[in-house]
């Protein structure tokens, strides 16, 4: 076992036990020899400073009470796995946003780094063996993230400068943050915005100022969040108004049957092929997600969106006659 997971075992059982612990109780807990018991307590008085001290009376070992609280282990202090598996969270963090958290997180990661080299642990693997493929992302500034992720876990109104992409157009708007959202390799805030009174979701990415302001954020209950931006399809918010029947080839079937396209939807064999229903308000992101399946998928039902899928194929053939 590394040397410093002895130490932050033998602190668990100290500060868990109720009464002092023998010395024959640690061996077996820390799967150790007597000596090696002996030498752990004294590096941990040594060098971290733990007030540890044997209770003749009871015949073990407890930590010494202190007026100003419990003793506590200095430092960041995880075992092995704990650090590898922090390493990697701030791997997927760093290769599905570059340079968003860079700054925050690299001090962390540093310190992360000496004590595991300190251990004699290879630190380099997790930029090797963690891979993420980024697709249609767009560039984000860290500096309205920081703010708006500010905004929201502080519950903190927000001014924001906003260009959505929609009417093209700049606008000011003043909101309550609610949650931040990554979908698709993008960021989106859920928020409540006061001028239109009404709840919004603000792309991240065409935030161009974000400004927090000494008033609190309205909270909204998480059910009306949900009941708003999580019932219909994909990042469209609203109440599903449609259900959208499409039934896909067998071919296309083995991979289909396996995907989450919306919580809600149903999915079923029949005759060779695969049938999925879906709710559904807008229906441009899912026209882009079945038309990714080309000749393997048919809209069965609503008419509105097969004559809309129509439209979107013909006007895409006339770009190849």
């Amino acid at each position: 076992m590394d040397p410093v997971d002895k130490f932050y075992r033998l602190d668990r059982i100290l500060r868990s036990a109720r009464c002092p612990v023998s010395r024959a109780v640690l061996q077996e807990k820390l799967e150790c020899s007597r000596a090696t018991v002996g030498r752990i307590i004294e590096e941990m008085r040594d060098y971290l400073g733990a007030p540890i001290e044997y209770d003749r009376c009871a015949r073990g070992y407890r930590y010494a009470e202190f007026e100003d609280g419990a003793y506590e282990l200095p430092g960041l202090w995880f075992n092995a796995s704990e650090l590898h598996s922090l390493l990697a969270a701030h791997q997927l963090l760093a290769n599905a946003q570059p340079g968003l958290l860079e700054g925050d997180l690299a001090p962390l990661r540093d310190r992360i780094e000496r004590i595991l080299k300190a251990r004699g642990i290879e630190c380099g693997e997790a930029g090797r063996r963690v891979r993420i493929l980024r697709m249609a992302a767009r560039r984000l500034e860290p500096e309205p993230f920081r703010t708006v992720a500010g905004g929201v876990l502080g519950r903190r109104r927000l001014s924001l400068i906003y260009h959505g992409r929609a009417r093209n157009e700049q606008t000011e708007r003043q909101v309550s943050p609610q949650r931040l959202t990554h979908y698709r390799d993008n960021w989106y805030l859920d928020a409540w915005d006061h001028g239109r009174k009404a709840l919004r979701s603000f792309s991240v990415d065409r935030i161009l100022t974000a400004r927090a302001l000494e008033l609190a954020a309205l909270d909204i209950a998480d059910a009306r969040l949900d009941g708003h931006f999580a019932t219909a399809y994909g990042i469209f918010a609203g109440k599903p108004k449609h259900k959208a029947l499409l039934r896909f080839s067998a071919e296309s079937a083995r991979w289909v049957a396996d995907e989450v396209w919306h919580p809600d939807q149903k999915g079923w064999y029949d005759g060779g092929h695969y049938f999925l229903e879906i709710p559904y308000a807008d229906p441009r992101e899912l026209i882009r997600d079945i038309l990714k399946h080309g000749p393997d998928v048919t809209v069965i039902s609503p008419a509105s969106l097969r004559a809309e899928l129509e439209r979107c194929l013909k006007e895409a053939l006339r770009n190849y006659v």
